[in-house]
């Protein structure tokens, strides 16, 4: 049984006994009951007969054990945030877009044949061109296929002409699937040399690069794309512009500790 469900039982188990402990403490107390313990059968039969007639107190048990656990899950990402910042936040592989000194940067993971990151593209346009402060850092995070592996390799490789911005977009852009033929095809559409482009594919620092958001992806709980970071915040899975736009002001305001 895993480590989280034999903390649930046992949280749930001594919560119930709590409540009948406390009963019958105040019951001996009002002197409604012997003062002399209940053998264990008979505490036994009065546990099971207790929770059978208030099943709230289990509900409120998991209740609260799941806030419990997700806290401390919560608590744990943003201590994890903060120990790997520099991972996150400023890795020279991973491509920055918008003001590279800006005040607030915006993490965004994601794969080329994924359709939400597709949906999410212009919300990414539309913060960089609304907020003149805001840097925006793209992390490569080829999950769904060798196609998408191609292309991350690809985009990366593009930084090298100068041209991962409209490369970048012409992909996310791109209608159909994103495989090794499309990726070429739209690279020469944006004015990519192609064979310089695939020589340049072939640098180990560029697979380096993508296995290091795998493994950072990985230790953040990040499994599906798109998913973003900013300040302290992990957000999984496409959301609505004003949720990241209101992040991005939080992450902005100084804390008041």
């Amino acid at each position: 049984m895993p480590s989280s469900r034999i903390m649930f039982v046992a949280a749930v188990v001594l919560s119930a006994c709590a409540v009948l402990f406390s009963g019958a403490a105040l019951l001996i107390s009002a002197g409604m009951l012997d003062r002399s313990p209940p053998s264990s059968s008979e505490f036994e039969k009065q546990a099971r007969s207790y929770l059978l007639d208030n099943p709230e107190v289990l509900i409120e048990a998991l209740r609260t054990f799941e806030e419990r656990e997700q806290a401390a899950a919560a608590d744990e990402l943003k201590t994890l945030i903060v120990e790997r910042r520099d991972d996150i936040f400023n890795d020279p592989a991973s491509p920055v877009l918008g003001n590279p000194s800006g005040d607030v940067t915006l993490v965004e993971f994601f794969d080329y044949n994924c359709s939400y990151c597709r949906k999410a593209a212009p919300q990414m346009a539309e913060l960089q061109a609304s907020d003149k402060q805001l840097r925006l850092v793209y992390k490569e995070f080829p999950i769904l296929g060798p196609g998408s592996a191609f292309a991350a390799r690809a985009a990366l490789a593009s930084q090298k002409q100068g041209k991962y911005a409209e490369f970048h977009d012409a992909l996310m852009a791109h209608s159909g699937a994103i495989n090794e033929r499309s990726t070429l095809e739209v690279a020469r559409q944006v004015g990519l040399d192609v064979e310089q482009l695939q020589r340049d594919m072939q640098d180990p620092t560029i697979q380096d690069a993508i296995e290091r958001n795998l493994a950072l992806a990985g230790d953040l709980r990040i499994n599906g794309t798109p998913s973003f970071v900013v300040g302290d915040e992990i957000v999984r899975g496409l959301t609505d512009l004003p949720t990241l736009q209101g992040l991005i002001a939080e992450a902005r305001t100084p804390s008041d500790g």
